[in-house]
Order: C-alpha cells, then structure tokens, then sequence
C-alpha cells in the first residue's frame, strides 16, 4: 500500500537521501552476526521491534529508498526529465517502473510476508512486547497481530476510525481519504462518523501510541530496527532510547553508528534463521492467526485532531 498512500501524500520537497546502493554482508559475517542476535533476543526481557517498508517488499509493496524505491523513481524521473526536456523521453530511458504505475496497484490482496508472520509468533509467546510500524499496509493486523501490541504510527489505508467512541475498524479494502477525511461509513457499535487514520507530511502522530511507543523503547534492553531507513523523524530515533539496538537493512542508516549490530541481509531470511535459532524450527506450518477486526481506544483519548504531537518529517 505505499504506492497508494505516497501518491496521496502532498507535495513534500524534503523527502532526504534516497537511492542509496543496497549492501549485502558475505556469509561468514551472517554466521557470526545471526547467532549473536538469536542469543541476544534470547536474553531479552522486554524487546520491541520497529518495522519500515523494507518488510513489505517481498509482499510486492514497493519501499520509498530503495533502488526501485518509489522516492527513488521519483527521483530518477525528475532527473531524467530535467535532463531530457520531455517525460517521454524520461519514461523510456529510465529501466524503472514510474510511480504512478505503482501508485495505481492495488495492495489489498497482499499477504503479511515472513517478517510480518514471525513478529506476531514472538508475540504470540510473550517473546515480543510491542511493534512499532511506520508502515501503513495494514499487514501487521493481517498477520494477527493484536492492535494491543502494535501501533501504525502514520496511521493505516485499511483502517477508520471513530470520533465518537474511538473504536478503530480494519477493513479488507483501502478505506481512502487522507488526513482524518470521513469515509462515509459509519461506526458498528455507536454509529458515529468514521474517519481515516493516514497522516500527510505535516498531521501530527497520535499523541497515544506515540507515548507508549516511546515508553517502549525506555523499557527495551532490545529493539530491532527491520526494513526501515530510520530517516523518518520521530519515529526513526526511537530506538535510540532503548538499551540497544540492532539494525537489520540493506542499506545505510543515520544511526548506524550507535547501534549494536548491523546485519546486511534480507530481512524474512534474517528473521526465518532467529526463529529457527530460537528453537521455533516448524513456526511457518502453523495456521495463521485469526485477524482483529476491531479495537477501541481508552475512554481519554480526545476525538480532536488536535491530541496528536509531533508531526512526520
């Protein structure tokens, strides 16, 4: 769904480095890094996870950063037609697909990826304590994860929610809007008005999963950081809050040099071997998890648009 959403999004000049070159760690640094990431999530007591687009891609949801990374595209074609004086010509000489091919693919048939299906198992068994996502895909609650244990901190396309009582509704299909819209349905439990949950550059994050996410990370002696640029504030600083970090990505992030561990690689291969190392060697024959379709915030949280802090940059 991130196709669909960044074409959504206003017009945003300062979207940061994008394009950078993915980097692959050679088999003998895997086999040191993945065992000393296993033993550390084994001795985890509390241990948080912030996921990005990188998680999705093999979902067929296209990142923003990558190399075929939707900002990237973006890029490239700005250039080209810089260059060139026609977009045509732009279009014909750049070997990428343009965003808004992508942005007109639909992603509600998409699967939660291994990544997605290994989060919900951690949590399952009381491994895991909380996902943060900057994703908007919805996959996470696909995957059964609990809205208990996760927050969507720029909101999701498949979920509306409610200002009268504050219950939140994850739908099958991409509810639309953009920026708190009403949708035109109307809440199952008090009939109130329903709204999207996607945030544009400049909304402000929810005030209250923005406080447990940071709570969070002062609590974790672990964060792992998959498939995010963590160039995304103030999201991508939370883990900086935590005991420790590991970064698992392809690319270069601004606080590689504060974290723990970096592992270059694939992040479902990644976390297929910390299962197995964990000692979950059949988690991926066991049924998928029932999904939550409803959830309803505490009784403190204002409906106004204004009990959000921060904003996304």
């Amino acid at each position: 769904m991130s196709a669909g959403y960044a074409a959504r999004l206003s017009e945003y000049p300062n979207k940061g480095v994008v394009g950078l070159p993915e980097i692959s760690d050679s088999k003998r640094q895997l086999t040191l890094r993945i065992p000393r990431l296993v033993e550390w999530v084994q001795e985890a007591k509390h241990l948080v996870v912030l996921t990005g687009a990188g998680i999705s891609t093999s979902a067929g949801i296209p990142d923003f950063r990558g190399p075929r990374g939707i900002w990237t595209i973006e890029k490239q074609q700005h250039t080209n037609k810089k260059r060139k004086r026609k977009e045509e010509t732009a279009s014909k000489n750049n070997d990428v697909e343009p965003p808004e091919t992508a942005a007109s693919m639909d992603f509600s048939q998409a699967v939660p990826t291994l990544t997605h299906r290994a989060i919900t198992h951690l949590a399952q068994v009381d491994k895991l304590k909380y996902c943060i996502t900057q994703n908007v895909d919805g996959l996470h609650r696909r995957a059964g994860l609990s809205r208990n244990l996760h927050c969507s901190l720029h909101g999701c396309a498949f979920t509306e929610k409610c200002h009268t009582c504050f219950s939140e509704f994850f739908r099958d299909q991409d509810v639309g809007g953009m920026s708190f819209q009403q949708t035109g349905n109307y809440c199952d439990l008090c009939h109130g008005k329903l709204y999207d949950t996607l945030l544009d550059w400049e909304d402000a994050l929810p005030e209250k999963d923005f406080e447990r996410a940071e709570n969070e990370c002062d609590q974790a002696d672990l964060v792992l950081c998959l498939g995010t640029s963590l160039r995304i504030e103030p999201a991508g600083s939370l883990p900086l809050r935590a005991k420790r970090f590991v970064i698992v990505n392809l690319q270069v992030t601004p606080y590689d040099s504060a974290a723990a561990m970096i592992i270059r690689a694939p992040v479902d291969d990644v976390m297929d071997s910390v299962m197995i190392g964990l000692g979950f060697a059949n988690w991926k024959d066991e049924p998928a998890y029932p999904i939550e379709r409803i959830w309803t915030f505490s009784p403190q949280i204002s409906p106004a648009k204004g009990d959000s802090v921060l904003s996304m940059t």
